[in-house]
């Protein structure tokens, strides 16, 4: 069975792939996606480190996104994103393809749908993404992250998956974070690009940050912005004056992940879907940061499912300065004990078995389609 995944949310992706390695292991996966992770950044992305690091193929989609705003330059780049991945499907020939939304979705599936190649998407959000509603004509099944999004799609096509979560998270395998102070430890995260604005806040807040906590904290490797040289000097300024310890990553890797989130006391991040149904997961107190213009402020609705059970402070980017960061970090830290699960409800949105599910579903189309 060849399949090829492509879509904008990749860490979702991870464990299904996993899940097919275990389950189906004759699966031949190709993956569609960026080996930048912004036109303006020179380095690679952690898609393509992450997907790389597994020995997939890894096909760089270089296809427009249509924005509200006139963008002649990605308005040209949508035809040849279509072109790439018709070719490479022609080339391929895989007996599916599995979509988690996003742009670089829509060339590949509708290609697919050109060429009698079924296709299965997953939703990971809340309110879903103008991919996946336009995707919904063209595939054959539609897994959805969160009940809530049932009522946008056709409801034949619907199955409900829940969002696939990395089993690494739930694991300490690393030693990495380990500090000999009383001080509580907070993890400071911007998802799989890491977020320059937050960096920012953190360079002004980090000496104050370090007498309250240690700080783990993952900048990403923007190559215009060059934070984490930055913030690697800042700590050696204040290292000897700070009483907590700093640990900056690029990126936190499944092999620190269990550590760096089960070490925190709190975490900080942005709330795409994944992240927030890891935090929902692990019932973390958090300080979400929503990204304030991706699509139908999902990120916002997102977070606010979090702040509705219980384990969540939401600060808005317009709000975010040195003083509301630090200040409503210290605040969640101060009273912990109110940042509770407060409905058991909760715990069944999380579905463990959401990889399993969609490798199923993935691989049902395939038999269905060889009839």
């Amino acid at each position: 069975m060849k399949i090829v995944i492509t879509g904008g949310h990749h860490s979702s992706a991870l464990p299904v792939i996993d899940r097919f390695r275990s389950k189906y292991p004759d699966t031949e996966i190709y993956w569609f996606g960026h080996r930048r992770a912004a036109a303006s950044d020179k380095n690679d992305s952690l898609e393509y480190k992450e997907i790389t690091a597994l020995n997939l193929p890894f096909y760089d989609l270089r296809a427009g996104k249509v924005y509200k705003t006139f963008n002649i330059i990605s308005l040209l780049r949508v035809p040849f994103g279509f072109f790439q991945a018709y070719k490479w499907l022609l080339k391929i020939k895989p007996n599916v393809i599995l979509s988690f939304g996003g742009y670089l979705a829509v060339p590949t599936v509708i290609s697919g749908w050109l060429l009698g190649i079924p296709s299965i998407t997953h939703e990971q959000t809340v309110v879903v993404g103008y991919a996946n509603k336009l995707l919904s004509k063209f595939v054959k099944k539609i897994c959805i992250g969160w009940k809530e999004s049932e009522k946008f799609f056709p409801a034949n096509k619907i199955v409900y998956s829940g969002v696939p979560i990395r089993k690494a998270v739930f694991e300490i395998g690393s030693d990495s974070f380990n500090s000999d102070n009383n001080l509580p430890t907070i993890y400071i995260t911007a998802g799989k690009t890491g977020s320059h604005t937050i960096n920012e806040v953190v360079k002004e807040a980090l000496p104050e940050l370090l007498s309250k906590c240690n700080v783990i904290h993952q900048s990403g490797d923007h190559s215009k912005f060059n934070d984490y040289d930055q913030l690697e000097a800042i700590y050696r300024e204040a290292d000897e004056l700070a009483d907590g310890k700093f640990y900056l990553r690029k990126f936190v890797m499944d092999d620190e992940i269990g550590e760096a989130f089960n070490r925190s006391s709190v975490v900080i991040s942005r709330s795409g879907a994944h992240t927030v149904t890891e935090l929902l997961a692990l019932e973390k107190p958090c300080v979400l940061i929503p990204i304030p213009w991706v699509s139908h402020n999902e990120q916002k609705e997102n977070a606010l499912i979090l702040k509705k059970y219980g384990l969540a402070e939401i600060l808005e980017e317009n709000d975010l300065t040195e003083e509301t960061f630090f200040g409503t970090i210290t605040k969640v830290l101060g009273h912990l004990q109110e940042y509770k699960l407060n409905n058991s409800e909760a715990s069944e949105i999380v579905n463990l078995n959401a990889a399993e599910i969609i490798a199923d579903e993935t691989y049902k189309l395939t038999q269905r389609n060889n009839k």
